[in-house]
């Protein structure tokens, strides 16, 4: 499956008589927990978002509730998908678009689990709580570390690409492991202290910087494809908003393990930790802001000439609810007022495309519109213009 095929379904369907129009699991993959993704994230930001947090504190249970909801239903979904159509199902792999978005379960279970420790123990009790975010975080990080694996694999191996193939989606399966080191990060005080806990510690941390190094070796593709070819037109648009996600993670990474360094390390060493979660967030946050600057000028000038609605629209939510968490990070180690607006400002501009994206995706799934298989189209040529 092409690209444009994978993000050009839903207008197609749209075209397509209502009888036709029958919800269906035949072309379900793993691209629909990005949707679990982008609401997991909306609750575990409002969960420390400055200043306004306690207000927000019902709302982001409901909404964790729901993202509960979701990742059954997505899970259900795919394993029906597997049982039905094992065929398609085994084909994923070999899809240099749609095998990137293996990541995508990965993430969705960690985003779950850490939204048990930040907002599910009001629910469900803290020692459940903890109990379910250890075994999402497991379960995410292995996936996660095979995915970081296997998928560039497969890319390096077997998949055929052009010299414009590069796009934000080959970001998907090397990210996780910085979803682990934040979410692992929120575990370290529930680690008996000694050994074990100064080790997952560090082991967050070797997370940190496997996904770090090889994010960024994927964006500098991804600006060189659009400095060499373009934006592609349309389709791949949205994609460009994942860069923001191991930028965000990055920083929401180094914030939390440096605040809970000094329950697993020695003070010296825990105090450099805290530094570090400046020192590093504070350039990287620069960066973000770039980029949201040049995601957000490509998007509006793609919306213009015509953006159909397509799973990929859920690139805005999840990367964007990131740099939230990064930006609540800076505001907690530097204490400065601005990093508290600016997560603040940044949290409603979330919260209003998760709104648009989740009703989109609500109102094409009972249609059956994102179901459908996509209309064949040919390869989305990239250009300048």
């Amino acid at each position: 499956m092409a690209v444009d095929e994978l993000i050009t379904s839903a207008p197609a369907a749209r075209r397509a008589p209502w009888r036709d129009l029958r919800p269906s699991v035949e072309h379900v993959g793993p691209n629909w927990y990005a949707s679990v993704m982008g609401t997991g994230i909306i609750a575990t930001a409002a969960a420390t978002l400055p200043l306004v947090s306690a207000q927000l504190h019902v709302f982001a249970q409901v909404v964790w509730v729901i993202a509960v909801l979701l990742l059954l239903g997505v899970t259900v979904a795919v394993v029906a998908h597997w049982r039905r159509h094992p065929q398609h199902a085994r084909s994923h792999p070999a899809d240099p678009t749609m095998a990137q978005f293996f990541g995508a379960p990965p993430m969705a279970l960690m985003t779950v689990g850490a939204g048990a420790i930040l907002i599910g123990k009001s629910i469900i009790g803290p020692r459940a709580a903890v109990d379910l975010a250890w075994v999402l975080w497991g379960a995410g990080t292995l996936g996660g570390l095979f995915t970081a694996v296997w998928v560039p694999f497969l890319l390096f191996t077997r998949h055929e690409v052009s010299h414009d193939g590069a796009f934000g989606g080959w970001l998907m399966p090397v990210v996780p492991p910085m979803v682990s080191a934040a979410t692992g990060a929120l575990l370290v005080p529930h680690v008996a202290a000694g050994a074990a806990r100064t080790t997952l510690l560090y082991g967050c941390f070797a997370m940190f910087g496997l996904s770090l190094l090889a994010s960024l070796i994927v964006i500098a593709l991804i600006w060189s494809r659009l400095a060499h070819h373009g934006s592609s037109g349309t389709p791949r648009v949205p994609t460009l908003w994942i860069v923001l996600g191991p930028l965000g993670q990055s920083i929401t990474a180094a914030g939390l393990l440096g605040t809970n360094a000094e329950l697993a390390v020695e003070p010296h060493l825990a105090s450099a930790m805290n530094v570090f979660a400046i020192l590093y967030g504070v350039p990287v946050w620069g960066f973000a802001v770039l980029w949201i600057a040049l995601a957000g000028a490509l998007t509006v000038r793609t919306v213009r000439r015509g953006l159909p609605f397509a799973l990929t629209w859920w690139s805005f939510t999840f990367p964007v609810g990131t740099f939230v968490t990064g930006t609540t990070q800076l505001a907690v180690h530097t204490g400065l007022p601005a990093y508290r607006w600016a997560a603040v400002l940044a949290y409603a501009g979330l919260l209003l495309a998760w709104l648009l994206v989740a009703v989109r995706t609500a109102r094409g799934s009972l249609r059956g519109e994102l179901t459908r298989r996509p209309a064949p189209t040919g390869h989305v040529v990239a250009y300048k213009g």
